[in-house]
């Protein structure tokens, strides 16, 4: 049996981040990923949105981890010159009853520390943006587009340079704790078996699963996964915006089928949301339909026809379809009890703009010699 100081479970961009943040504390780390390459679902079937930290609740690791990861996203882009664009977002009440809700998201995003909104009347959206219907819009400047696969080669450079070791094709089969740590099998062609002082749990839509197998299946601490998927539409020809464009928050909690766009300047829409039982990618053009009717409410003069099939993501969730999204769980010793391991689970939007703040996180919780505690939600 091989002793590693830290695995990490799963190669998307978050376990990524939190590899290279160990990785840089001086630790040992060795990276399990069931896939044949990194950051092949959650990671790569999203919006590559940098959030700006708008809707999360005030207080909760979604705003708090956001907002600071944001910031280090930017900043890290800069410096390893990953492909990136603050091209800003513009939120949009297309009539008058959908005001109030501008009005709040506003007030939640200064109680998240974002204050670089600004409020435009219609006169204002219509000089910016002349093919939106708007009756009102708030301006986000600090949100932006990334280039995640870039992100994600520049994350494991870095990683690997501090010593970080990615193996492939290795899913996680076991795992359990005794006096002696964590030990672990995995699975795939060379199946290994590891002892280890630090695990964490980076593994996306099978995060409660590998929970499971070092507490438990009826432990308080392992919630049931919910799925829920998001197709995309391309479209076919260019878009006549600059921005990104967003329609007024509902009371659903979903955001709606919004515009965004690549680093090329092509426009894509979504995601739906439909919750579902298992993974699946699939994207059915009848779904066209449903689209266009939503992308109208905000432009109009959407060309017939002219949405394509793009994409699907299934996001990891904790809380089912009668409940509030839940929050971010990261959780260590402090809640579940098992010394070293840390359980990074519900990693849902907004983790891509997230990813560098949980991996700064991750680390310090767990420090340059000793397993992580545990950070709760509020």
């Amino acid at each position: 049996m091989e002793n590693v100081d830290c695995v990490v479970v799963g190669a998307g961009v978050v376990g990524l981040a939190c590899a290279r943040a160990l990785a840089e504390a001086g630790r040992e780390v060795l990276v399990l990923e069931a896939e044949s390459a990194v950051g092949t679902a959650t990671s790569a079937r999203n919006s590559e949105v940098i959030h700006a930290g708008l809707y999360y609740p005030p207080g909760s690791l979604k705003a708090r981890l956001c907002v600071r990861g944001r910031d280090l996203l930017y900043a890290y882009c800069a410096a390893r010159h990953v492909a990136h664009r603050r091209c800003g977002k513009l939120v949009v009440a297309s009539a008058p009853d959908e005001v109030p809700a501008l009005q709040a998201l506003r007030a939640r995003a200064r109680a998240n520390g974002v204050d670089d909104l600004q409020w435009l009347d219609a006169a204002a959206v219509q000089a910016l943006e002349p093919a939106l219907a708007a009756h009102a819009a708030l301006q986000s400047p600090s949100t932006g587009i990334v280039d995640s696969h870039g992100l994600m080669q520049a994350l494991w450079a870095d990683a690997e340079a501090a010593g970080a070791t990615l193996v492939l094709r290795t899913p996680l089969a076991q795992a359990h704790c005794n006096s002696d740590g964590l030990v672990l099998r995995t699975g795939g062609a060379d199946p290994m078996s590891l002892r280890c002082r630090t695990l964490v749990n980076a593994a996306g839509l099978q995060a409660c699963q590998v929970a499971a197998m070092v507490l438990g299946p009826d432990s308080p601490w392992v919630p049931h996964p919910h799925y829920a998927k998001g197709a995309y539409f391309s479209l076919a020809g260019r878009a006549p915006f600059s921005h990104l464009v967003y329609p007024a928050p509902s009371d659903s909690g979903h955001l709606g089928v919004h515009l965004t766009l690549d680093l090329g300047g092509q426009a894509r829409f979504g995601p739906s949301f439909r919750w579902v039982d298992a993974i699946d990618y699939s994207v059915s053009p009848e779904e066209a339909a449903g689209f266009e009717e939503a992308i109208r409410h905000y432009w109009p003069s959407l060309p017939a026809h002219s949405l394509q099939p793009a994409y699907a993501g299934v996001r990891p969730r904790i809380s089912g379809p009668d409940a509030p999204a839940a929050d971010f769980h990261i959780d260590g010793p402090a809640q579940h009890g098992v010394a070293g391991l840390v359980n990074l689970l519900g990693i849902e939007s907004p983790g891509l703009t997230a990813a560098l703040a949980i991996g700064e996180t991750v680390a310090n919780l767990a420090g340059s010699t000793g397993p992580a505690q545990g950070l709760s939600p509020t």
